[in-house]
């Protein structure tokens, strides 16, 4: 059996004053004799009275609410998003109502109306294609929305992502110049904007320098894992493996130790997004590191300028990455004839020859 909440008016009923008295106890909006602050605290404690924050709000046409969609929480990078944006948020006396799309279009937008029924003062979206599901949604109810990590598709709007391009091409360079000139590139989706954005700085990177090979390997863990270990254990195996997402470098580690390949021997290892564990596996992975900070701080930002009633055209704001060069991407040190290629030779000669 379940019983109902006690409302204000029970709490003034049992203190024996007005519910305006018991609101300005509570919200600390006007002084109350200490006579009448006490009886209200004792009676709010007794009854177990919780504040109806969103009837209150819905009352004074205010909103200290701001809502986020991401694509998974489970994802590290959009955790750590998610926690810059509490802090600053916070910090602005705003708290916030976090969904997650689950990487599926048609429930980022079921998603996206949930959270407007909070009516809250703006949102904050990181897509999971090229297009914001439900965009329509929040234009119509004129809540402000800024894009963070991916450029959407479709109308102009505030954006605050990094710089993919410079980056993957930086990263690129590094391989190339480590030795490295059959790169097999891993990502989640050309669906991706922001992947495809990376693709392109390693294509602009590697011309004449070196072969790139794309694979896509899908977003869970399971899916990377196994067509990453699929392409591993057939054909020229490439010497440089450069993963663009986080979710793809952990599954190119169970790939890797399953087709018996050797990093840096073998093949050089290289991510994009820096993660704790990446310092942690032998050898240490170099990795792509966004400013995921910075980057949730940027977008409260342009999100509390809108709110306020900045007016100007949207912003679309690149942060600048850097790279962690770690040992999985040092130049390799073995005898070709030791390498992983130099073994698929002498193997395919065997085949040949038989």
């Amino acid at each position: 059996m379940t019983s109902k909440l006690p409302s204000i008016r029970t709490v003034a009923n049992l203190a024996g004053v007005s519910t305006a008295t018991v609101s300005n106890v509570l919200n600390a909006r006007r002084s109350v004799a200490p006579e009448l602050a006490a009886r209200v605290r004792a009676a709010v404690a007794e009854l177990g009275y919780i504040a109806d924050v969103g009837a209150s709000r819905l009352r004074s046409r205010k909103s200290a609410v701001a809502g986020v969609v991401v694509p998974d929480l489970a994802n590290p990078f959009f955790g750590e998003f998610v926690a810059a944006l509490e802090q600053a948020a916070r910090q602005d006396g705003y708290e916030l109502l976090i969904v997650s799309s689950g990487d599926d279009p048609a429930q980022e937008a079921a998603r996206l109306r949930t959270l407007l029924t909070w009516r809250p003062a703006g949102l904050i979206v990181i897509p999971c294609r090229d297009m914001i599901a439900g965009l329509d949604a929040a234009h119509a109810a004129r809540v402000p929305l800024i894009a963070a990590d991916r450029f959407p598709e479709g109308p102009a709007m505030d954006v605050v992502a990094v710089d993919n391009r410079a980056a993957a091409a930086d990263m690129a360079r590094h391989l190339i110049a480590g030795g490295r000139r059959h790169i097999l590139v891993a990502g989640a989706s050309l669906g991706i904007g922001n992947i495809r954005e990376r693709v392109e700085g390693i294509r602009a990177a590697t011309r004449g320098a070196a072969e790139v090979e794309l694979l896509e390997v899908g977003y869970t863990l399971a899916d990377s894992r196994a067509h990453l270990a699929e392409r591993l254990a057939r054909g020229l195996p490439p010497d440089a493996l450069f993963t663009l997402n986080n979710v793809a470098t952990l599954g190119a580690i169970g790939a890797i130790a399953a087709a018996g390949l050797r990093v840096p021997d073998d093949l050089a290892l290289v991510g994009f997004d820096d993660e704790e564990w990446m310092r942690a596996v032998s050898p240490p992975v170099s990795a792509v590191h966004q400013p995921v900070e910075r980057l949730g701080q940027e977008a409260w930002g342009r999100l509390m300028a809108r709110i306020g009633g900045d007016a100007a055209p949207p912003r679309q704001l690149r942060l600048p990455c850097t790279l962690e060069l770690r040992d999985s991407s040092a130049p390799a040190r073995r005898s070709a004839d030791s390498t992983a290629l130099g073994r698929w030779a002498q193997q395919t000669r065997k085949e040949t020859l038989s």
